[in-house]
């Protein structure tokens, strides 16, 4: 009949397309099966009950999603709120812009700070009459720690420190480092302990005396300790390789640089120095430190003590008392008391001004060696007056930094030269190879004998 109506052509394409038809009617009912199996019939198999349950399971759903939608949410906007926060209160990330301050200031604990009785002469602590007894007695029940690690070689504690806080300019903080690096290395070359502090333990003796709490605290905590070696933290050690001659001082309990005439005879306020001393761990070291420390409390006794000083002793200038000061007044006045167990100093540098040393170290590298520890190759330069922590030094900054600087690098380079390297110049942070490598390298001789010294031998 098609055949009649519609061409040959048009009716193969009319028969194609009712075909396909019934194809899609046939899928579309088997997914309306399918879907009925899988959602179910319905509370009474209607198409509208089919409906109402797939609407009702759909909304099921979404409220339980919702819920953890919002969740996520409120804690998206948390974390930005705590981030901001935080933005605010450690503010920017640069150091540079930094305002140090704000975590430089004390914590009040409500705690009042011990006040002494101005009433009471001032006192390190109890008084102890008898430590050599309690010393002894500690030592011979306590083997293992003996108060010397050799023969005529005493055990000995460095002790040297800083202020709490940063210092007062930006580059101090680098010196105070270089300075406890120097420090180090000798202490690893000779076997000698050492202690770095940091707290003031008493707020009286700031200053020049704060050293003295420190030191009986010490010697009090370490009966094992033969010697306490006090340093001051802008000295550094310029010769590596010298040992001190401890059998020298045997029947001596305090070391100190100085000369005899200019304490004893002339009542210099410069006849010692306080900036680097031994003092042996011994009844009478507490007690000299007893009669040493009354001067030191700040304010009236000190500024009182301070014009006594300059009364008694030649060429002092007019200023509040100090601990070098205090000792050659004592040792002048009492050395009846306390002079046969002092020793003072001067056949090497225990301290050695750095003003008449810096400019000489090229001339000590080109006819001296290390080990002399004298004015040939200083053991300790001091550089007294440049006080590279605080805002004002004695002396002009830039020749006090580029004296430090290369002070350090002479010691340094005695240290660099076990490894092969040196510094290019004194006045270089570079370093260059003093000798080629090689595939023997226990055979390279070491010239200063520091990569082992004798006493770091185990004795089998």
């Amino acid at each position: 009949m098609l055949d009649r109506l519609l061409s040959p052509r048009r009716a193969r394409q009319f028969q194609r397309l009712m075909r396909n038809g019934k194809l899609t009617l046939l899928c579309l009912f088997l997914t309306v099966i399918m879907l009925r199996g899988y959602l179910g019939a319905g509370k009474f198999g209607t198409p509208e009950k089919d409906l109402d349950e797939i609407r009702e399971t759909f909304s099921y759903i979404r409220k339980r999603v919702e819920p953890r939608r919002v969740l996520e949410e409120a804690s998206m906007a948390a974390q930005g709120q705590q981030k901001g926060a935080d933005s605010t209160v450690s503010g920017s990330n640069n150091y540079a812009e930094f305002d140090i301050t704000k975590i430089l200031k004390d914590e009040d604990d409500g705690v009042e700070e011990f006040k002494r009785d101005p009433s009471q002469p001032y006192s390190l602590g109890p008084k102890i009459s008898d430590w050599d007894e309690q010393r002894a007695e500690w030592l011979k029940k306590n083997p293992n720690f003996p108060n010397f690690i050799a023969e005529n070689k005493p055990r000995v504690l460095l002790v040297t420190g800083s202020s709490p806080k940063p210092c007062e300019n930006p580059v101090g903080d680098h010196y105070l480092l270089k300075s406890i690096k120097n420090k180090i290395d000798y202490c690893r070359l000779h076997g000698v302990e050492i202690f770095y502090n940091m707290a003031l333990l008493d707020a009286e003796m700031a200053g020049f005396w704060a050293k003295l709490p420190l030191i009986r605290k010490l010697l009090l905590s370490h009966p094992e300790v033969e010697f306490l070696w006090w340093m001051d933290s802008d000295a550094m050690f310029t010769d590596m390789a010298f040992e001190l001659p401890w059998e020298r001082y045997k029947d001596s309990n305090f070391v100190m640089h100085g000369w005899n005439e200019m304490v004893y005879d002339q009542k210099n306020w410069i006849g010692l120095n306080t900036g680097s001393f031994l003092l042996r761990n011994c009844q009478w070291s507490l007690d000299i430190l007893d009669t040493w420390a009354p001067m030191g409390p700040k304010g009236k006794i000190r500024e009182e003590a301070g014009r006594l000083l300059t009364k008694e002793l030649k060429d002092r200038p007019v200023f509040e008392a100090d601990d070098q000061s205090a000792m050659v007044y004592i040792l002048a006045t009492q050395r009846e008391k306390w002079g046969d167990k002092v020793y003072l100093e001067s056949q090497y540098y225990l301290h050695g001004y750095w003003g008449i040393l810096v400019d000489r170290y090229e001339e000590m590298i080109e006819n001296y060696h290390p080990g002399l520890g004298d004015h040939r190759w200083p053991l300790v330069t001091h550089f007294v007056g440049c006080k590279p922590c605080g805002k004002f030094g004695d002396y002009p900054v830039e020749r006090c930094l580029k004296q430090m600087d290369r002070a350090f690098n002479f010691g340094d380079n005695q240290i660099l030269q076990m490894y092969g390297l040196t510094h290019k110049s004194l006045a270089s942070r570079r370093v260059k190879r003093t000798r080629n490598e090689t595939n023997n390298p226990l055979e390279v001789k070491d010239e200063l004998g520091l990569l082992h010294p004798a006493f770091k031998a185990v004795k089998v």
